[in-house]
């Protein structure tokens, strides 16, 4: 059995906000493999099916982002699951926009889900790092994380969620200890790929000039 998390915060406020793109990657795992309808459960919102032939639970945490680690640790206690089933989506303020990087365990780097779940659970859980990319100044941090995404970076974030949906299923390999590194870099491949046919189909049209 795996367990993927998505950290965010609950309520159309913060829908789309750059702190809520875990609930973002969760909702389009659920949508691209027919997971059925979430449901209350776990103090969040919670979602069973199967990710290639494991099954797989999907939760994001109604408890807000600096208290995630309530209803995580309340979904780990009631289905024992070892940390090394477990994946959380989270934003990562220290990579580029539309970056993923797989890892397990490490520190916090000022993360308040992060450190909630630390708190409850321990922190060698399995991390799907998404970037979100820094502001410049550690003042800006608040308001950039818990603000929309740009027009700018709208343009991107559908094929970065369609290409960490697309890949879930390498999550669940191995009876839910899962194939992260070839995760990673399918997500990788598969986002560059689109990206780049999409900046081709931005392309004015070019003319022949004839030849008289």
């Amino acid at each position: 059995m795996l367990l993927l998390v998505g950290l965010g915060n609950p309520g159309s406020k913060y829908s789309g906000n750059r702190h809520n793109i875990g609930f973002m990657a969760i909702d389009r795992i659920a949508e691209t493999h027919n997971f059925p309808a979430f449901r209350s459960k776990y103090q969040g919102q919670l979602s069973e099916g199967l990710l290639g032939e494991t099954k797989t639970l999907l939760l994001k945490p109604e408890t807000y982002m600096n208290e995630s680690g309530k209803s995580v640790a309340e979904a780990v206690r009631m289905i024992k699951l070892p940390l090394s089933n477990i994946v959380v989506f989270y934003d990562e303020l220290d990579l580029v926009p539309g970056k993923l990087r797989m890892k397990t365990g490490g520190g916090l780097a000022g993360h308040n889900g992060l450190r909630s779940l630390k708190g409850h659970i321990g922190a060698d859980f399995r991390r799907a790092r998404l970037g979100i990319g820094h502001p410049g100044h550690k003042d800006l941090v608040l308001a950039h994380v818990l603000k929309d995404f740009s027009k700018a970076e709208r343009d991107w974030l559908p094929n970065f969620l369609d290409a960490i949906a697309k890949h879930a299923p390498l999550l669940a390999a191995n009876d839910g200890l899962g194939e992260d590194a070839t995760y990673q870099n399918r997500v990788h491949l598969t986002f560059h790929n689109d990206e780049s046919i999409s900046e081709e189909n931005k392309q004015p049209e070019q003319t022949e000039k004839g030849t008289n």
